[in-house]
C-alpha cells in the first residue's frame, strides 16, 4: 500500500557494544507520516473484561484533527490481540498490518482542519504481565478472599499492548471517556472522574478531561471500598480520593496520610497539581506502583519505605512510603511535563526520584534531604549515558533515577538560593503545562533561569557516563585546582571546605590558582556536589 512508512533495521554503537533495532522499533519510536498529519482530540476507549478467561473485547473511537491532508493512519496494537475491524462513518475500512502497526486505509477525504473519526474494534488475550510494572500487561490476581484482582501497567512496553491507539508519547489526547465493564460483584477504577455507573452491566465511565499520556491509562478491578477526603490546594478544594480492598480499609485509612503530606510539599516545590478538574486518586492494585494519571496505583504493602527498606541507607528513607510519594511526584514530571520520546525518560524519573529529597525537606529539613541524596548515589551505576537512542522507543541507563536526583541536587548547590531554585522547578510546570518536551527543551529552560551556559553541564552527566573530578594541589599558600574527566568546556562553580570554612570556586578544565590566607590544612568537597574529587 502506498505512504506506508518503511524502516530498515538500524545499527547503533554504544559503548563497544553495537546495539540493533528493527523496523519495529522505528515504527514504535519514530513519528511516522501515518502519525504526523492528524493531531489527537478524544479517545472513548470501551471494553469489556473477562477475568476467568483473560480476555479483552471492545472499541476505541480514535478522533482527530487533520492536519494535512492524508489517507492512511496508523494505529497501534500489539499481539496477540486483534483488530476485528476499522470504520469511519460507518463504512469499513482497508487495514495493512505490519507487526504491531496497523495501517488503515481511509476513503473520505482528508480535509485540513476538519475533526474526524475511526472506531477501531479489537479483542483477544492481551499480554500477561510477568514482573509488573517492569514487565507490563495485564496482572490477573486474586485478594485473600479469592475475588478477581486485575490491572494494568505498561510503561515503556505500550499502552498499545492492551488497547490499540497512537502509541507514542509526542502526542497527548485532549480528553477520553473510559468504559470499563467488569463481573458483577467488583468495581472499576480508572483515570479521571466516575461519571455514571451502568448497574446492568456493571459498567463504570469514567472522563479524563485533561491531556492524558497514554501509557497512563489504567483499569483496575478488584473488591474495593472507597473514602476521601477534601484537600484545601493552591487551586482551592482538590478531591482526593482512595480505593483499597475492603479488608485493607483501616490500614489505609492510616497510612495514606503521607497522601496529603505530599500534596503540600509538592504544590509548595513545584506549584499546583496539575488535574484539579480530575481529582487525586490512590488506588491498591496487585503489584508494587504507577504512576497513572489522576489514577495512582499503589501497592507497596502499606509499609514505609521501598517495601519496608530505606534505598538511602540514611534512615530518613523509612519516614514516607516511597510509592505514595514517588509515583504522585509524576503528576507534575511525567503527566503534566512528558516526554516526547522515551530516550529522554530522566525527564520523568530524574525529577520524580529527586522529589523524594523534596518532601523531606519541606516536611523535616535541608540536612535531611542532603542525607537522602547523597544516600542513593551509592545506587548509580555510570554503566551508560542516561539519554537514549532516539526513534526507537529506547530509554537510558537506570542511572535516570538516582543518578538523575544527583544531577538536579548539584544545580540546586549552584543556584544557593532556595527561593529561585523553588522557582525554577515551579516555573518548570508553568512554562511546560499540559505539554510534551524534549530534554534540550528542559536542559534551555534551566539555562536561562540560572543565566548560566548549562549545555556542558547537561553533555557531561546526562550523554557521557564520567564523573568531573575536581584536583587540585598545594604549593604552599597556593591552591591549584582544575576539573579532570570532563567534557570540553565544562565549568560550574564550587564550594569546598579550607580548614573547615567554605570557600566558592569556579574550576574549568585549566588549572587555575588561589591564594589562600593562613596555612592549608584540609581541603574537602562539598558533598552535595554530584563529583569526585583527587589531590594531585
Amino acid at each position: 500500500m502506498k505512504n506506508i512508512v518503511i524502516a530498515l533495521a538500524l545499527g547503533f554503537f554504544t559503548f563497544g557494544q553495537a546495539q540493533t533495532f528493527t523496523e519495529q522499533d522505528t515504527l514504535r519510536g519514530s513519528i511516522t507520516p501515518e502519525r504526523s498529519w492528524w493531531d489527537l482530540n478524544y479517545y472513548h476507549l470501551d471494553i469489556d473484561v473477562n477475568p476467568d478467561n483473560k480476555f479483552i473485547s471492545g472499541s476505541n473511537t480514535i478522533r482527530y484533527k487533520v492536519l494535512e491532508p492524508h489517507q492512511v493512519l496508523q494505529v497501534d496494537l500489539q499481539s496477540p490481540l486483534q483488530i476485528q475491524k476499522v470504520t469511519q462513518d460507518g463504512q469499513e475500512l482497508e487495514i495493512t498490518h505490519n507487526g504491531n502497526a496497523h495501517f488503515i486505509q481511509l476513503e473520505k477525504q482528508q480535509k485540513l482542519g476538519e475533526f474526524n473519526e475511526i472506531i477501531v474494534t479489537y479483542s483477544g488475550h492481551p499480554k500477561e504481565a510477568v514482573r509488573a510494572p517492569w514487565d507490563g500487561g495485564f496482572s490477573w490476581k486474586k485478594d485473600e478472599n479469592g475475588k478477581d484482582f486485575v490491572a494494568t501497567s505498561c510503561q515503556g512496553l505500550g499502552a498499545s499492548v492492551w488497547w490499540p491507539n497512537k502509541d507514542h508519547m509526542y502526542d497527548e489526547v485532549d480528553s477520553m471517556l473510559i468504559s470499563v465493564k467488569v463481573p458483577k460483584g467488583l468495581m472499576n477504577v480508572s483515570n479521571g472522574r466516575l461519571r455514571k455507573i451502568n448497574k446492568e452491566t456493571n459498567t463504570y465511565h469514567w472522563f479524563v478531561s485533561n491531556p492524558i499520556n497514554n501509557y497512563g491509562v489504567n483499569v483496575n478491578i478488584g473488591d474495593y471500598v472507597h473514602f476521601g477526603e477534601m484537600y484545601d490546594g493552591e487551586k482551592g478544594d482538590l478531591d482526593m480520593d482512595y480505593y483499597v480492598l475492603n479488608y485493607n480499609l483501616e490500614k489505609a485509612r492510616k497510612h495514606f496520610k503521607d497522601a496529603p503530606k505530599m500534596m503540600e510539599a509538592f504544590e509548595n516545590w513545584f506549584g499546583p497539581y496539575p488535574f484539579y478538574e480530575d481529582s487525586f486518586k490512590l488506588v491498591e492494585v496487585p503489584y508494587l506502583g504507577m504512576e497513572h494519571q489522576s489514577s495512582v496505583t499503589y501497592g507497596n504493602q502499606y509499609l514505609k519505605g521501598y517495601l519496608g527498606r530505606d534505598l538511602s541507607g540514611s534512615g530518613w528513607g523509612l519516614k514516607f512510603d516511597f510509592i505514595i510519594i514517588h509515583e504522585a511526584g509524576h503528576e507534575w514530571f511525567a503527566n503534566n511535563i512528558t516526554y516526547k520520546d522515551a530516550a529522554d525518560m530522566w525527564v520523568h524519573e530524574g525529577f520524580t526520584c529527586y522529589s523524594e529529597s523534596l518532601f523531606l525537606d519541606y516536611h523535616y529539613g535541608t540536612e535531611a534531604a542532603n542525607a537522602y541524596v547523597q544516600g542513593i548515589r551509592k545506587n548509580i551505576k555510570n554503566d551508560r549515558p542516561i539519554i537514549g537512542i532516539y526513534d526507537v522507543n529506547h530509554e537510558g541507563s537506570g542511572d535516570m533515577y538516582y543518578k538523575g536526583s544527583n544531577i538536579l541536587h548539584t544545580l540546586r548547590q549552584v543556584v544557593n538560593d532556595d527561593d529561585k531554585w523553588r522557582m525554577i522547578l515551579r516555573g518548570l510546570n508553568k512554562e511546560f503545562y499540559h505539554k510534551t518536551v524534549t530534554t534540550d527543551q528542559i536542559e534551555h529552560y534551566i539555562s536561562v533561569q540560572m543565566k548560566r551556559d548549562l549545555r556542558p553541564f547537561f553533555n557531561q552527566y546526562l550523554r557521557t557516563t564520567k564523573i568531573p573530578v575536581f584536583e587540585y594541589t598545594i604549593n604552599g599558600k597556593k591552591l591549584m585546582y582544575r576539573y579532570a574527566n570532563a567534557v570540553e568546556g565544562f565549568t560550574l562553580p564550587l564550594r569546598i571546605y579550607i580548614n573547615e570554612k567554605p570557600m566558592w570556586l569556579e574550576p574549568t578544565t585549566t588549572w587555575q590558582k588561589q591564594k589562600i590566607k593562613g596555612d592549608l590544612k584540609t581541603i574537602t568537597l562539598d558533598p552535595n556536589f554530584y563529583m569526585d574529587s583527587k589531590p594531585n
